[in-house]
């Protein structure tokens, strides 16, 4: 299934549309989008992101990130929201080769479901309320953004393998990921070699964590969270078909 849009600057932009749920219906295709940093955009590619008449921009980021790195441009035909949903800083780049490193990636996606309460319930609620086509991302696409796929496509009725498969679709984009960063870092070579890398198994061990400690994906966004069971309605309104 292809779901993966092609920019020239943007290396994991994808379509979560197409995916299945455990009720015989389809998450709707043009709806919910996924990416890397949309502070990238420029030339051709901010016209094909405008062609997909993109109405919301969630950046999961924190804002020293998108004041350093950009943000998407400003336009009035979007709502644009910064919801830092990471509270511990961390250099992925600099993990000790040495650690489980699912593992370690897995226990980071933990930290952000405690600390990111606010903001990730907040995100939840915008992807239910907003109006139309939707795009969340973060620096790379892949964890903070891997984090809420899994939630969202979670509540949709995606079982984990649908799930893991689209978390481990970033993995198409891991060479160019590394490039870039080493673009940003003088042509050095990160010090862990899994940089970029988004193997199934680090969503499932956090899926496995978070139903471990609530008893479910559900039970974790209706408890820890406080996301109402309207908006998870809400939610399965706007984006499954069929």
């Amino acid at each position: 299934m292809q779901r993966r849009i092609a920019f020239d600057r943007l290396h994991n932009f994808r379509d979560l549309g197409g995916l299945g749920s455990a009720d015989g219906r389809t998450v709707r295709r043009g709806l919910l989008y996924r990416s890397d940093s949309l502070g990238k955009l420029e030339g051709a590619d901010w016209e094909r992101f405008l062609a997909l008449g993109v109405r919301t921009v969630i950046d999961l980021r924190y804002p020293w990130e998108t004041a350093a790195r950009g943000r998407v441009p400003a336009v009035e035909r979007f709502t644009y929201l910064n919801l830092s949903i990471e509270h511990r800083p961390y250099d992925q780049a600099a993990i000790d080769p040495e650690l489980d490193p699912w593992r370690h990636l897995a226990d980071r996606y933990a930290e952000v479901a405690e600390d990111g309460a606010v903001e990730l319930r907040q995100t939840l609620e915008a992807i239910a309320e907003s109006a139309g086509p939707l795009v969340f991302h973060c620096a790379s696409g892949k964890d903070r953004t891997g984090l809420v796929a899994a939630l969202v496509l979670s509540l949709l009725g995606v079982d984990e393998d649908g799930v893991a498969e689209d978390f481990a679709l970033t993995e198409s984009a891991t060479e160019l990921l590394v490039a870039d960063w080493a673009a940003a870092h003088g042509g050095r070579t990160p010090a862990w070699p899994g940089y970029g890398r988004a193997p199934e198994e680090v969503i499932r061990l956090f899926l496995a964590g978070l139903t471990a400690e609530h008893g479910s994906v559900h039970g974790y966004v209706t408890g820890r969270l406080g996301v109402t069971g309207a908006t998870i309605d809400a939610l399965r309104r706007r984006l499954l078909e069929g």
